[in-house]
């Protein structure tokens, strides 16, 4: 799946390259997607400040989910496929429950655009980061924040788990990868190479 700010959420066969299916349902650029576990819903974020959910085999927009003040830029399902994460412009990370579209949690803490928000492949953790420098980590069933990781010195543009879920690495504009420990959220390592925004 690929977005563009053309408006488009296009699906593509990865074997030929060959686009198999192109959905024009936001209003402004898309921004994010999301495929859940089973590989029958795509999620997507837009700029129209919704987040919409689709089934892939009939192309159907299930539900269009409401409640970001601003741009989304980043969605994520978690890996029961019950739980969709997305963190927008209006500095929220929101938590919304897949099945109905009902919105279980907005959480306020970070001071910035939320960039990019990411379940652990366990299903108990759950990072964001912001343009406001940081990365949370939060207990993704409690939603209690356990950690802010503090080290970037630019926004916070991706983040990622390690499949055993120990790790989790943040890139950001600064050039800097960093990895962290997510059981301490201790930083571990800050790999720099990059001479631009990772």
């Amino acid at each position: 799946a690929s977005t563009s700010y053309d408006g488009t959420l296009r699906l593509w066969d990865v074997a030929t390259g060959k686009e198999t299916a192109c959905f024009k349902n936001h209003q402004g650029g898309v921004t994010s997607a999301a495929f859940s576990p089973d590989g029958k819903l795509l999620a997507s974020g837009g700029n129209d400040c919704t987040l919409r959910l689709r089934e892939i085999a009939t192309g159907r927009e299930i539900i269009a989910l409401k409640g970001h003040e601003s741009a989304l830029a980043s969605v994520a399902f978690s890996p029961d496929a019950r739980t969709l994460a997305s963190g927008g412009a209006d500095w929220t990370l929101r938590l919304w429950e897949a099945s109905t579209g009902r919105e279980v949690a907005c959480l306020k803490r970070h001071r910035g655009y939320v960039s990019s928000v990411a379940f652990s492949l366990n299903g108990r953790l759950l990072a964001s980061g912001s343009h406001d420098g940081t990365v949370r980590l939060w207990d993704a069933t409690s939603l209690k924040e356990l950690f802010t990781l503090r080290g970037h010195l630019g926004s916070i543009s991706s983040v990622a788990f390690a499949p055993d879920t120990k790790l989790l690495a943040s890139g950001a504009s600064d050039g800097s990868i960093r990895l962290w420990d997510a059981a301490t959220g201790k930083e571990v390592a800050c790999l720099k190479g990059h001479e631009g925004w990772v």
